[in-house]
């Protein structure tokens, strides 16, 4: 029976309050009621119903039950109190994306309480130019915050790839934990086991030894600002971040629209950066790719990383000679359609084609292929 009230209860959720008048709550029907209340302040939007106020028989979103009308802090905070986190990120997902409800990111308490993700950053950045003040400040740190928490995820596979594997024939002089020759050390240190106590006295560890090139190669990432490249623009900032800490790489970090905005300067302050990201507009490929090729110095151990959907607003004959100027120089080109955790690309096909005969790499690639592809390629 209790199984049974349960699952009407549920019915009930789905069917939304258009329901109510012929199929209310059974017995115990409390909690679901504020569950409702909640929902509906969401999803009511469906059937044009604004905040606080039913459509449907000029019933106020509250009647029936008693409780004060929602406000967009006020759901904040019940959600919190209501749904675990992954439903949690999911409303305010649909509220932000879905529903417009932009009442999230122009109120500083509300901000604040949002669940830092992936989502809200992406969020953010589309909507940074409706900020200001202490709004705009809460909502860096949480650039911030969430940035580091892509840092944390991608830097050791991002180091592990390009640093090289463990050399386990040579010993090493780089003492870290993560470099202990466990097997080594315990073999070299057996003479010392303390019978009586049972214990291994641990006169000297040994480590092993990463391979590493630090002969200086120059990578240049260059990363439309189109919308659908937003996925994209995020990990590249963030890599490049990973990129400017290590001894063999020199980064830059270029943005571009129809002009282009070099960051290689804030390379390291991932809040500054994807700040500065102005989402649409046309895109100028071949001016991007022109200035690419002004930096470069040492052009064979120079990599141009073009992060772009290959949709050019200008000639795109001129986009495929400035291409060829760059790989004619002896620089590796290559052209990346999506660089993010998923890799689903959306490009110019032809364009892809064209490039590739010239000589590019092109590809979709995960943060870890193309740090194994730069580490194959400074090998």
């Amino acid at each position: 029976m209790e199984r049974d009230l349960e699952t009407l209860n549920r019915w009930r959720l789905v069917l939304g309050k258009f329901s109510e008048d012929s199929f209310g709550f059974g017995e115990g029907g409390f909690k679901y009621t504020e569950v409702d209340d909640v929902l509906d302040f969401l999803y009511g939007r469906e059937y044009g119903e604004e905040q606080g106020v039913r459509t449907d028989r000029g019933k106020n979103r509250a009647a029936g039950n008693g409780n004060s009308i929602l406000t967009v802090p006020r759901w904040i905070t019940k959600i919190r109190e209501l749904f675990p986190r992954q439903t949690i990120e999911i409303l305010e997902k649909h509220a932000l994306d879905k529903y417009g409800l932009v009442e999230l990111l122009n109120d500083k308490e509300v901000l604040s309480k949002l669940e830092p993700n992936v989502d809200l950053l992406k969020s953010i950045i589309q909507m940074k130019h409706m900020m200001k003040g202490e709004v705009l400040e809460t909502a860096k740190s949480i650039v911030k915050k969430v940035a580091k928490e892509i840092e944390k995820q991608l830097e050791s596979d991002i180091k592990t790839s390009i640093m090289g594997k463990i050399d386990k024939n040579n010993r090493g002089h780089i003492k870290s934990i993560r470099n202990i020759d466990f097997k080594r050390t315990i073999n070299k240190n057996l003479k010392n086991f303390d019978i009586e106590r049972n214990q291994l006295i641990v006169d000297q560890v040994y480590f092993n030894r990463r391979v590493k090139s630090y002969n200086k190669w120059n990578v240049i990432i260059a990363v439309d600002e189109s919308g659908s490249m937003l996925d994209s623009i995020i990990h590249s900032a963030v890599m490049a971040g990973i990129f400017a800490k290590l001894p063999m790489l020199k980064t830059n970090l270029i943005i571009f629209d129809t002009q282009v905005v070099d960051l290689s300067d804030h390379i390291d302050d991932p809040v500054t950066t994807l700040m500065s990201v102005q989402l649409g507009g046309g895109t100028y490929i071949a001016k991007a790719l022109q200035y690419c090729e002004s930096l470069i110095q040492n052009p064979y151990r120079t990599m141009v990383v073009m992060v772009t959907d290959l949709y050019e607003c200008g000639d795109i004959r001129n986009m495929y000679r400035r291409a060829k100027n760059i790989i004619d120089t002896g620089a590796k080109l290559i052209i990346l359609t999506a660089l993010d955790s998923q890799s689903v690309p959306s490009y110019d096909k032809n364009a892809a084609k064209t490039l590739r005969n010239m000589g590019a790499e092109v590809a979709a690639l995960t943060p870890e292929g193309l740090s194994k592809w730069i580490a194959s390629v400074i090998s």
